[in-house]
């Protein structure tokens, strides 16, 4: 049976633009993943060009035209619809793109270590929005997996939590290498990051000795995204506002309101209050109600009579 997200997972997601679930794919998957796509090791590898169409050659990863049903773009038995087929990642993808996403795209990333770079040392991919200037409020997942370890010399992809409902034309931010608060996955076996699709992310530099896998898959909705997780745990005074700014005490960290007002590293102290809003307007799309607010961040703009 799948498990639902819960509204503070979800409000995290509105806030941050991602859920990470570290070591949810069982041993057993990722070793099948592994043997399917063809893991040896590094001395068996010729070169990246090699590699990559060895993989492919082999037919696991299958080619699939955009546009189908997710649940029926791998074949069952197989590694990623045993990895997809978790009640945790299955009750997550229902959450937020619903009973029948549809399959936009996946791919293999495949990063090589130094010795396959000959004098130039590897390099980080530069910092990307994968999807350019995108005005809908429904919103793409894309799931992250790492079917194997990740250390920090390996280079695990890097990305900019609440920088999702920040559009920027794809690789206009691509000179921004580090920017305060990005997080560069570290992480054990079997890990996946769900993420929105806007948020800004790039692989990093492997500078171990062995190759590092990720496998992305890109899916879409096909109903409306409105309270599609377990709204069990929604607090009844959801829509009370509170006091801002002389408060009387700290705030409550699990709060909905506070989740959505908690700033990241890189928000500047103005211009932050426009992510703040951004968060609101996309919570209320996943609501389905556009009374809810904030603080006040809405209500205070949208008093017109």
């Amino acid at each position: 049976m799948m498990r639902l997200l819960s509204s503070t997972d979800m409000a995290h997601f509105a806030a941050r633009g991602f859920l990470r679930f570290d070591g949810i794919v069982p041993a057993d998957i990722n070793q099948q993943f592994l043997d399917e796509v063809g893991d040896v090791p590094v001395d068996e590898i010729a070169s990246p060009a090699e590699h990559y169409a060895r993989v492919m050659a082999r037919g696991s990863i299958p080619v699939i035209p955009a546009g189908q049903p997710l649940k029926q773009a791998y074949p069952e038995g197989g590694a990623v619809h045993r990895m997809l087929c978790l009640p945790e990642v299955a009750g997550a993808i229902r959450s937020l793109v619903g009973d029948n996403p549809g399959f936009d795209h996946h791919f293999l990333h495949i990063t090589f270590p130094p010795a396959f770079y000959g004098d130039d040392m590897p390099r980080a991919q530069h910092t990307h929005q994968d999807s350019t200037i995108d005005p809908r409020s429904a919103f793409d997942i894309q799931i992250m997996y790492f079917p194997h370890e990740v250390t920090a010399d390996m280079g695990g992809t890097r990305f900019v939590p609440g920088s999702h409902l920040r559009r920027v034309s794809e690789a206009a931010i691509s000179r921004y290498q580090n920017i305060a608060g990005q997080q560069h996955v570290v992480c054990p076996a079997g890990t996946l990051l769900i993420m929105h699709m806007g948020i800004w992310h790039g692989g990093g530099a492997n500078t171990s000795h062995r190759v590092r896998y990720m496998f992305k898959i890109r899916m879409y909705p096909t109903q409306r995204q409105a309270r599609l997780w377990d709204i069990s745990d929604l607090p009844d005074e959801h829509f009370q506002q509170r006091p801002i700014f002389w408060t009387g005490g700290a705030r409550d960290p699990g709060d909905i309101h506070t989740i959505l007002t908690q700033p990241e590293p890189w928000f500047e102290m103005d211009t932050s209050r426009l992510e703040y809003i951004n968060r609101i307007r996309f919570w209320r799309y996943l609501l389905g109600d556009e009374q809810f607010d904030a603080d006040f961040w809405l209500t205070r703009i949208e008093n017109e009579f």
